[in-house]
């Protein structure tokens, strides 16, 4: 895996993963995006060169909406996903609201909130166009994911605040566990 046609190329060829983009589509969510472990997990499945998919905890959908900021949205968007795709763990999230939980600036988008996630490697998103090609999101860029590497995005790096973040959610993780070739960088 070396370029971010790559990544486009074995997103398209599983069919569950389009089945999701798919499902998440037909909601008509403005600026949505599946993203983090869907994108990355499959990534490091395929360089670990599982030949089953590593199980998600949820499937991350966002998408941005200042008109309302209502938590209860969200909800009734993951019940909608559920009815059209039942036994799928569904996180959905309005971007215009996430800036709240974490206590930073608002954001203006969905690729605004998405460099701000935790770490680089996870720092991905993907949906389909009108023609249901898949689009990708990187704007940490690729680098870090396909070369089994995390750390933290530029943007948590910005203060020791937001860097326990980081700390707090690789501890967590056990990411090694799974994919024992990844690579965690602690914080500096």
């Amino acid at each position: 895996m070396k370029n971010e046609e790559d990544i486009i190329s074995i997103i398209q060829e599983d069919k569950w993963m389009m089945e999701i983009l798919k499902t998440t589509k037909t909601l008509n969510l403005p600026d949505w995006w599946v993203c983090a472990g869907f994108v990355r997990s499959k990534i490091w499945d395929v360089l670990h060169n599982f030949s089953e998919r590593t199980a998600l905890p949820d499937i991350d959908v966002v998408y941005y909406d200042p008109t309302n900021l209502n938590e209860a949205e969200e909800k009734e968007w993951e019940k909608k996903l559920n009815r059209l795709h039942p036994n799928i763990p569904w996180s959905v999230k309005n971007q215009a609201r996430m800036h709240l939980i974490n206590h930073f600036p608002p954001y203006t988008s969905s690729i605004d909130a998405i460099p701000k996630f935790t770490e680089t490697a996870t720092a991905l998103g993907v949906k389909l166009d009108g023609s249901d090609k898949v689009i990708l999101t990187a704007p940490c860029g690729i680098h870090d994911v396909i070369n089994l590497e995390v750390r933290p995005t530029p943007y948590l790096m910005e203060t020791e605040e937001r860097m326990l973040i980081y700390e707090k959610r690789i501890s967590k993780k056990n990411w090694n566990s799974i994919w024992n070739k990844v690579k965690i960088y602690p914080i500096k």
